[in-house]
């Protein structure tokens, strides 16, 4: 596969996504007065909910997490909310925060996960972008080094953060996570809250995880093959996070 992109600044990109943040990112992202978002997602130890030959990246990007009487493995995403478009797009569609925008704004249309090849229809960017620019990709390999560095820095930032971003939740109350593939559980904390957290965790480096972690699944069949591998599954209607589904109706 051969792949040319050229950005044309159509804004597409910089409306009603959640971009993903490093912690130093989403500390910055509160500062400046931006809601943060933590999307949280695991898969257990004997490998449910996770194809195998993923399992080596997810988990250099997981903590490993107690569940029931089982182990589990953990993944959470600070995020950037943006419902509709971000709130630092100017009358232009152009960023205000360009020069220091977060990690993966810099990194799109690309893609983190190694597993996830790029798929220009997959994007909102409009048909032009594809026919103009430099090439990205040529014989299937990414030919902008700049890009692969990026890309580089922001898989070991989640490897880096995930033991901080445990603890961070724990001091949060976050202790649901919903199954990889089956879902996400959504969390959108007090931005005070979580500046504090952020700051109290840094200061004191984070050891061994704590309270048990259990899973919101999206139906009783799912539900089922989890509690029958050891790991504890919550039943009542959440009321501080909310369950996003990705199970096909």
């Amino acid at each position: 596969m051969n792949t040319q992109f050229s950005c044309v600044g159509c804004g597409k990109c910089c409306n009603d996504h959640h971009v993903p943040l490093t912690l130093l990112e989403a500390r910055d992202w509160a500062a400046d007065g931006g809601q943060v978002i933590i999307l949280v997602e695991a898969f257990l130890g004997n490998g449910l909910g996770l194809p195998m030959q993923q399992r080596e990246h997810a988990e250099r990007r997981s903590c490993r997490v107690r569940s029931g009487a089982t182990e589990a493995y953990v993944a959470i995403t600070f995020a950037a909310y943006n419902v509709g478009p971000c709130r630092n797009l100017d009358e232009d569609q152009l960023c205000r925060i360009y020069q220091r925008r977060p990690l993966v704004c810099r990194i799109y249309p690309m893609e983190i996960n190694p597993h996830i090849p790029l798929n220009p229809q997959a994007k909102e960017c409009p048909p032009e972008s594809w026919e103009q620019g430099p090439q990205l990709i040529l014989g299937n390999e990414l030919v902008d080094q700049e890009l692969a560095e990026l890309i580089r820095r922001s898989r070991q930032a989640d490897r880096d953060d995930i033991h901080t971003k445990e603890a961070i939740c724990a001091l949060l109350g976050i202790r649901t996570t919903a199954l990889k593939g089956d879902g996400f559980t959504a969390y959108l904390p007090d931005m005070g809250a979580l500046a504090n957290a952020i700051d109290q965790v840094q200061a004191a480096p984070p050891g061994a995880p704590g309270q048990p972690w259990r899973f919101h699944l999206s139906g009783d069949d799912i539900a089922g093959q989890v509690q029958a591998a050891g790991a504890q599954v919550v039943s009542e209607t959440p009321l501080d996070y909310a369950f996003i589904s990705l199970r096909a109706a």
